[in-house]
């Protein structure tokens, strides 16, 4: 991270997120570390701005609202909602959150427009070659090629545009990026951007004539400005560029340049390259640095809506609790690289840190301090070599943290910190406080007791004050049971910008004990996973289907369909913040071929037993006849069906779907359903006429 500016003013971006799917914990990864950094410098009394925020328009967009029935500014709302409600139910701390079809957006995107064009470095021409649609990339290839970021086949596009002069930043980028190494980061992102940069840039069409969803060209309206161009304008247009008021006109001189843009490595050329030759060319300073964190991975494989490895981070929430998903993601990723996620490496580090570690640390001082002190910090009279090692690790610990973390090494940090949280534990375990050897005299066990439980309470109020902006919510509990106050009003007072040994009166009154991590049991990984599966399988029955089938046809319900939960709101820049949406079904759909749709076996069962699967809303458990043999099946019809009423009925299932668990029960095929109305309410397929248990569709 780079170093503050002389005012103590921090700005910190996250990349703003597509509305094409749902928030996932891809997308918390990046925020929480946001969070993380923005909460440490407001807690060194530095003036903070955080900002994050959905990207709405663009073609993808346009075409993806189109299939769900929707408009562009309905779709783009749903999904923003959702990730407005995510971040508010994970405490994320942003101090802003820009939605580009939002008026303020809109006026300073035309205004970066204007004053590009009236600078000499906006063009009218025209484009003949290869775009990708999903990633808005303009792809140097002959037609037929696909793209080189996402694999998927680009289109070729011929339409009028107007066109930004990037071919003559190719020097000035090059000769910034040698002056200013700390610019990108890591340095393997620096690297392929400057190779990037090195093999010639090509003017850019920053407008686009051939769909209407996007900002209009000022005074041409024929055309919508280039969606990039239109998102990255978000880092200004946020802080009040292009608006006359006076506060937002403050705010932006204030906060600009940002400090920090934390972004995905996938996107490094559109904020390394085009970003800053926008800003050279409209004359406004460049962000101080651009630092792009690797891929969250699922068992090793990229998060993706279309493999179907997507983890929710609501899952981890309401299992283990926000705080452990925040330090699992920090502690267990190397920032900056590629990191694995699994549910069973999460169980591991939250019990083994959090529940056993810290928090365990925690209960037994407190418990202590209360059984033999009457809940009052006791002095800690003479200290010996034992104390004055602990206190020296302390110290260490401190100087070492504070620039593990102020160098994004977040993962290091924590280790650095833990170590402290392992001392202390052997101080105590060596010292034994809770027990009196019969050659020790009461009052000789008194001032050791208290003695150890004095240097343990400073010690854990180290760790605490280090460890609020990853674990906030568990630190402020922790901090409150050290009779310490209000840990937000003490990072806003600035109690919290200096942490020396030492801070904690005698007489302090603790507050009565409380579980921080309770030990996660066995049943954890589980009841994850089938919230997992539960969700998944209530997006599949929610896949648009069309008309109920009948036999020989399919109901488009192919593995090669998507569906992602989204929600109805207004207009797009009507959307209050926090407003509740309501839950409806989006669907992308894909071209597949014939040997596609042959893999998928489609037959006609019959419902034999239908019961609700216990806790659990949403399933049931169904089994059914196929003729050759029965299944059980779960399927997310619960809150739709009555399951008296679906025995002896016929369904048409998929047959050859791999086996799943979910809440202890495997599932054997999945039922097809139609996804009616606003809600996505499913309707199972049926038929008109008698068609035999077992016949296969097609």
């Amino acid at each position: 991270m780079t170093e503050v500016s002389a005012q103590q003013r921090f700005y910190i971006t996250t990349p703003i997120y597509y509305v094409n799917a749902r928030p996932h914990l891809g997308h918390a990864y990046s925020t929480i570390v946001c969070d993380a950094v923005a909460r440490a410098k407001r807690a060194q009394g530095i003036e903070t701005w955080f900002l994050t925020g959905t990207d709405e328009h663009g073609q993808k967009i346009e075409r993806s609202a189109a299939q769900a029935g929707r408009s562009p500014a309905e779709f783009a709302s749903a999904i923003s909602g959702e990730f407005r409600a995510l971040w508010q139910r994970l405490g994320l701390s942003c101090d802003d959150f820009i939605r580009t079809t939002e008026p303020r957006h809109v006026r300073g995107v035309q205004k970066l427009f204007r004053v590009l064009r009236d600078r000499g470095f906006i063009y009218k021409g025209s484009y003949t070659g290869q775009y990708c649609v999903s990633d808005e990339l303009y792809v140097d290839a002959p037609p037929g090629s696909v793209c080189p970021d996402c694999g998927r086949p680009t289109e070729t596009v011929s339409e009028e545009n107007y066109f930004f002069k990037l071919s003559a930043f190719e020097r000035r980028l090059l000769e910034y990026y040698e002056e200013h190494p700390e610019f990108i980061q890591p340095e393997a992102r620096r690297n392929e951007v400057m190779a990037f940069v090195r093999g010639g840039l090509k003017d850019l069409s920053v407008s686009r004539t051939s769909f209407r969803w996007g900002i209009p060209v000022p005074d041409d309206e024929k055309h919508v400005i280039y969606v990039w161009m239109d998102a990255l304008a978000n880092y200004i247009t946020a802080l009040g560029y292009g608006s006359e008021d006076p506060a937002d006109k403050a705010r932006f001189e204030r906060f600009w340049p940002a400090d920090v843009h934390l972004i995905g490595k996938e996107i490094s050329r559109f904020h390394c390259v085009y970003w800053p030759a926008f800003l050279m060319a409209a004359g406004l300073p460049l962000p101080r640095a651009v630092v792009a964190n690797g891929w969250l991975l699922f068992d090793k494989s990229k998060m993706s809506k279309s493999v179907g490895n997507i983890v929710r981070a609501e899952t981890v929430a309401e299992v283990l609790g926000v705080d452990a998903l925040r330090y699992f993601l920090l502690r267990e990723i190397s920032f900056g690289q590629d990191g694995n996620f699994t549910f069973e490496a999460l169980v591991q580090r939250y019990n083994g840190d959090l529940a056993n570690g810290y928090g365990n640390l925690v209960s037994r001082v407190v418990a202590m301090v209360h059984r033999y002190f009457g809940g009052r910090l006791p002095e800690a009279g003479e200290t010996g070599e034992a104390e004055a090692e602990l206190r020296g690790t302390a110290e260490r610990v401190t100087r070492e943290f504070a620039a593990q973390f102020e160098a994004m090494d977040f993962a290091r940090a924590l280790e650095t910190l833990w170590s402290l949280v392992a001392a202390t534990d052997g101080y105590l375990t060596a010292a034994a406080p809770w027990k009196k050897p019969t050659k020790r005299t009461d009052e000789e066990q008194v001032r050791l007791q208290a003695r150890v439980l004095r240097v343990a309470a400073e010690a854990i109020r180290v760790v605490t004050a280090l460890a609020w902006p990853v674990i906030p919510e568990s630190a402020a509990k922790v901090w409150a049971q050290l009779g310490l106050g209000d840990m937000k009003q003490a990072a806003q007072d600035g109690k919290l910008k200096s942490i020396a040994w030492g801070g904690m009166a005698s007489g302090t009154a603790f507050a009565e004990p409380a579980p921080l991590f309770p030990r996660a049991e066995k049943d954890a990984m589980e009841r994850m996973q089938n919230l997992e599966n539960e969700n998944n399988q209530s997006a599949v029955a929610a896949v648009s289907a069309g008309p109920t089938a009948s036999a020989g046809q399919t109901a488009q319900a192919t593995p090669a369909a998507e569906a992602v939960a989204a929600a109805t709101a207004g207009q797009a820049a009507e959307v209050a913040p926090g407003a509740e949406t309501a839950a409806a079904a989006v669907v992308e759909k894909a071209k597949i071929t014939i040997e596609d749709f042959a893999k998928v076996e489609l037959r006609v069962a019959q419902v034999l037993v239908a019961e609700r699967v216990p806790k659990s809303d949403k399933l049931l458990r169904l089994e059914v006849d196929l003729g050759d043999e029965k299944r059980q099946i779960l399927a997310g019809i619960a809150q739709y069906y009555e399951p008296e009423k679906l025995v002896g009925r016929k369904v048409v299932i998929v047959a050859n779907l791999a086996p799943r668990k979910m809440r202890g029960l495997e599932s054997n095929g999945m039922v097809v359903a139609a996804s009616v109305g606003d809600e996505g309410a499913p309707v199972l397929a049926g038929f008109l006429e008698d068609v035999p248990v077992g016949a296969r569709l097609k």
